[in-house]
C-alpha cells in the first residue's frame, strides 16, 4: 500500500511540475489588466500553419522556467496574425476583413499584424507597462535563448542598452538560469 501511495505521489508531483502553463489572454484583456496592475505585455504573434510557431509553443512556452517567468512578469497574449479577432488599440479598431473561416492553411493578414509591422512568424512583440510597443523579436527561440530578452524587457534593462557595445556587454555578463 505504501508503494502505491508513493508511486501516486511521484506521478502527481511530476504532473504538477510539468503542468506549468502560461496564462494566455487577449490583447484587450491585457491592456485592461495593465490599468489595475502595470506590467509589461508579451504578445506571441503566430499563424496556424507556421512550424516554428508550433515549436515555440511546445519547446519554449511549455518550459516550466519560461512559463513561470512570463506569468510573473508579463501579461501574456496569444494573437493569431491571420485570425478574425477584433482588436481595439489606441482608439483604433483593427479587424481582418479578408479572413475566410473556410480556408485551410494561410489566411488573410490581420490589420493589427500589419500595424505592428510583423515581418515573420513567430514574432514576440514586447510592450511596456503602459501598452506601448517596445520591440519585436522574430523567430524561434529555445528557453535558454529567450531568457535574456524576457529579463531585459520585463526589468526595463533595455532602456540602458542604447548602444551596440552596451548590449554586447550585457549579453556577455548575463548568467542564464533557464533549462531546456
Amino acid at each position: 500500500m505504501k508503494k502505491i501511495v508513493f508511486a501516486l505521489f511521484l506521478i502527481l508531483g511530476a504532473a504538477a511540475v510539468k503542468a506549468q502553463e502560461i496564462k494566455w489572454m487577449t490583447f484587450e484583456e491585457a491592456l485592461k489588466a495593465q490599468k489595475k496592475k502595470p506590467k509589461a505585455i508579451l504578445m506571441d504573434v503566430y499563424t496556424e500553419w507556421c512550424g516554428p510557431c508550433k515549436m515555440l509553443d511546445k519547446n519554449t512556452f511549455q518550459n516550466k522556467d519560461v512559463a513561470a517567468y512570463i506569468n510573473k512578469n508579463y501579461y501574456a497574449v496569444k494573437f493569431n496574425a491571420e485570425g478574425n479577432e477584433e482588436v481595439n488599440y489606441k482608439g483604433q479598431k483593427f479587424v481582418n476583413a479578408s479572413y475566410d473561416a473556410a480556408r485551410k492553411g494561410r489566411n488573410g493578414t490581420h490589420q493589427f499584424t500589419q500595424a505592428l509591422k510583423v515581418t515573420g512568424y513567430p514574432t514576440m512583440m514586447f510592450f511596456n507597462d503602459k501598452g506601448e510597443v517596445v520591440t519585436p523579436l522574430v523567430g524561434y527561440y529555445k528557453p535558454e535563448q529567450i531568457e535574456i530578452y524576457l529579463k531585459a524587457f520585463s526589468a526595463e534593462e533595455y532602456k540602458k542598452l542604447d548602444t551596440r557595445e552596451k548590449w554586447e556587454a550585457y549579453m556577455a555578463a548575463f548568467k542564464g538560469e533557464f533549462k531546456s
